[in-house]
């Protein structure tokens, strides 16, 4: 060996490390505990115990001389003593057009049945990230097609935002309306931990030919291990930002983002990290902004990913620990609502417990005016709802509830859309501006206080909404 290492020195030769071979010497869940190598994290191996197929592991921690594996894809039996050897797997990943219109995995290879990808590039799976005081600020909106979130949440290139929903209100097809309906170049869609069943339907039902043209899907289902659960939304991220890095305009679909944080939870959990809140390690808090904190604008060559992560709510209980994180460093937060959804209107946006932090800074004033003015009224009558279904109310004790009964139909309208409708941003703005124009009173004299006047909604010099009573 002294021979060979002096040979390759005297010839200018970089002699070759050799490669240590450990083997398994214990498997708790999904955990292997392996012995006799010293690989970092991150590190990739294959585990071959002489008769089965051999399967790549990643090593997740370590203990001393003790090397924490989980696999990256289920396996079926490994033994005591299985050999486990080092692989020489690239950090590069498949990126470029060529995957435009497919389906696949955590590490590039394809899950649909239009055969292998085509010639791609390959791109760092980890990259620098960007100094965030070099960004371009988000300053212009993004069209998604979708009327209750362009007029009164709307949503600006390069933003953040949560999608809160429960299970059965529409959380997939909100985001397939989205995905056809964009005015972004490229849609990358992460369906992470979600039912196998519900990939293909989102990508037949959801998405169809329209919204596969410009799609990447990448989907690690509930059955596969956390590991791919986990590198399946990485490699989404990842995609986002190369095409961001070509000056396009890209929309971040994550589903879910609870999902995420479940498998980084399992990786935690079994490798002796301690629980926290809620059964969640401390480093699931932290895997979440260094996810979310990579969707944004680009350095100023007009490319960004604006990015929507669902976070499942169970129960409807928004203090969850993943959704109470989500909301602190995201850009806003899209409730969808049981309630709205049970009244039969579609996507069910709430608008009243939703808001777009960015809205302020990329719509003109008065467009900014008028959708808190229709959230206002939206609000008044959910308040008085209960009051006015028992008939316990007058009409012309509050000319506010009178103006919220009145254009409540306009409302709901305005909420409600069909699957196959786009309506893009200002067909969205005209139709909230419409809720807003004084009602006839000539027909309907009983609502006669329903007129938007400055007596009624007035803006004061601040730039907010105020309601004042007669």
């Amino acid at each position: 060996m002294l021979d060979y290492f002096n040979r390759c020195l005297s010839d200018g030769i970089e002699p070759a490390k050799p490669v240590a071979i450990g083997y398994i010497a214990r498997v708790v869940g999904l955990t292997l505990e392996a012995r006799g190598i010293n690989l970092a994290l991150g590190a990739r191996c294959l585990v071959d115990d002489g008769e089965q197929s051999s399967f790549e592991v990643e090593v997740v921690g370590f203990d001393a001389d003790i090397s924490y594996l989980m696999p990256l894809r289920p396996f079926s039996s490994v033994k005591p003593g299985a050999r486990v050897t080092p692989t020489a797997a690239s950090d590069s990943v498949p990126a470029g057009n060529a995957l435009l219109g497919r389906v696949i995995d955590g590490t590039g290879m394809p899950l649909d049945s239009k055969g292998p990808i085509g010639q791609c590039e390959y791109i760092k799976f980890h990259p620098q990230p960007i100094n965030p005081l070099l960004r371009e600020p988000i300053s212009q909106p993004l069209d998604v097609g979708v009327c209750s979130v362009n007029a009164s949440l709307t949503i600006g290139c390069g933003q953040r935002v949560g999608l809160f929903a429960g299970s059965g209100v529409g959380k997939s097809v909100l985001l397939g309306m989205m995905t056809r309906f964009t005015e972004a170049d490229v849609v990358i869609v992460a369906l992470v931990g979600e039912r196998g069943k519900e990939v293909r339907e989102f990508v037949e039902n959801n998405l169809g030919s329209q919204g596969m043209g410009k799609t990447i899907v990448v989907a690690a289902p509930a059955d596969e291990t956390p590991v791919m659960r986990l590198r399946a939304g990485m490699y989404a991220a990842r995609l986002s930002e190369h095409f961001r890095d070509e000056g396009k305009r890209t929309l971040l679909l994550f589903d879910s983002l609870t999902r995420y944080a479940q498998a980084q939870r399992e990786i935690a959990l079994a490798t002796g990290e301690p629980p926290a809140t809620r059964g969640y390690p401390p480093s699931v808090f932290a895997r979440l902004p260094q996810l979310v904190e990579r969707a944004g604008n680009g350095l100023g060559n007009g490319g960004s990913v604006t990015a929507f992560y669902t976070v499942l709510v169970e129960g409807d209980d928004l203090t969850d620990p993943v959704a109470d994180s989500a909301r602190a460093i995201l850009d806003g937060h899209i409730v969808l609502s049981r309630d709205i959804a049970g009244q039969g209107i579609y996507p069910a946006v709430d608008i009243q417990a939703s808001i777009s932090r960015s809205m302020a800074s990329i719509v003109p004033a008065e467009h900014l005016l008028a959708a808190n003015q229709v959230k206002q009224l939206y609000s008044r009558f959910e308040q008085s709802k209960d009051l006015i279904s028992v008939g316990a109310y007058t009409s012309g004790i509050d000319p506010i509830t009178d103006l919220a009964i009145a254009r409540q139909p306009q409302i709901q309208a305005f909420l409600s859309q069909g699957l196959d409708e786009p309506i893009n941003l200002p067909t969205s703005l005209s139709r909230l501006l419409t809720i807003l124009e004084p009602v006839d009173t000539v027909d309907d004299p009983s609502v006669s206080a329903a007129r938007v006047d400055a007596d009624v909604i007035e803006a004061p010099r601040n730039g907010g909404i105020a309601l004042g009573n007669r």
